[in-house]
């Protein structure tokens, strides 16, 4: 999908012995300078790029080959990245490609967790230091909206959670679904329910959260954006490919996960303590592989369900990443 008039696209950066090809509308902003945060993140500045674009558009090689231009280590902005043991169906970089270029954020937490957002600012704030402590640059790859959200404008101080009203809201999911608990939040704030998806456990569970232990939903207000980083203005890349060839790249994706193993990575997962949390459990790929192993779900339907979800997901990656307007958009 090609983007809008107004973004532009230029070449790729230079490495460390040359100057970057990307203008700075902003003028000079001096490495170590703090992003406007409410809550600790990481500290943006010269060395920082971001590469982004919708899922399956091929970030991760790019990803690699600008990292060795750069001189960087890659941390992801990928929230499905961070659980440990579910591999296939979150299309990770390979054992072999993040022992050549170091990764962070990936493979921390298990996959029966819940992994916010904040955690995300901090897990992300370390590794950025970490890379710096090492003379090497930070390319931040990944497409997941929320965590660049956070990552631009900063992130609100949190209302305080009950982590038990919290589990039993994710045992319910796990046993009914999603649509109990939208429709209870439909009946105690309406506004969130309006702007929360059916099926987005995450956000349903906290809203209730919320209401649980402040006895008032959070304002419609909460989380207003901030100006953004000047980073973000010039030396943020968007991976940007055809409809019909981003579409076929899904689709044989999904084919591939589902070849290659997502059954029985998705098994292993239930098996182990915990087994599937609300958060993993949602995304695409291994909420279809769940209905397969309940015997819900041919393997033909799970296909085709998970093709149709990830294509949806792109949709709405890009029209979110069109909000970037200074942002440099690589064609493939």
């Amino acid at each position: 999908m090609a983007p809008d008039s107004h973004q532009h696209k230029a070449a790729l950066p230079a490495g460390p012995e040359g100057p970057s090809t990307l203008a700075c509308p902003n003028g000079a902003f001096a490495q170590g300078e703090a992003a406007p945060a409410a809550l600790p993140g990481p500290v943006l500045g010269d060395d920082c790029w971001i590469l982004s674009g919708p899922t399956a558009s091929g970030k991760t090689a790019l990803s690699l080959l600008l990292a060795r231009r750069l001189d960087a280590e890659i941390v992801s902005v990928d929230s499905m990245a961070v659980y440990r043991g579910l591999d296939i169906g979150t299309a990770k970089p390979t054992p072999a490609q993040r022992a050549e270029i170091p990764h962070h954020v990936v493979d921390i937490v298990g996959p029966s967790e819940i992994y916010t957002v904040a955690r995300w600012l901090a897990d992300a704030a370390a590794a950025v230091e970490a890379c710096r402590s090492r003379g090497k640059r930070v390319l931040f790859v990944g497409g997941t909206p929320l965590y660049l959200r956070a990552l631009r404008d900063g992130l609100d101080p949190q209302p305080p959670g009950d982590p038990d009203f919290r589990r039993r809201l994710e045992e319910e999911v796990q046993q009914s679904g999603t649509g109990p608990l939208h429709n209870r939040l439909a009946a105690v704030d309406p506004v969130a329910a309006a702007r929360i998806h059916s099926h987005d456990a995450r956000r349903i569970i906290r809203a209730l959260e919320v209401i649980e232990t402040t006895g008032r939903p959070l304002p419609s207000s909460w989380g207003s954006p901030r100006p953004p980083h000047p980073v973000f203005a010039r030396q943020m890349m968007i991976l940007d490919q055809p409809r019909r060839t981003l579409r076929e790249r899904i689709d044989r994706r999904v084919e591939s996960m589902f070849a290659e193993g997502l059954l029985e990575e998705t098994r292993a997962a239930v098996g182990r303590p915990g087994g599937i949390g609300a958060t993993a459990r949602q995304s695409a790929g291994y909420a279809e592989a769940l209905e397969v192993l309940a015997g819900r779900l041919t393997l033909a339907q799970a296909i085709a369900l998970t093709q149709q979800r990830t294509r949806q997901l792109a949709k709405r990656q890009l029209t979110w990443l069109r909000s970037f307007q200074s942002a440099v958009w690589i064609g493939a």
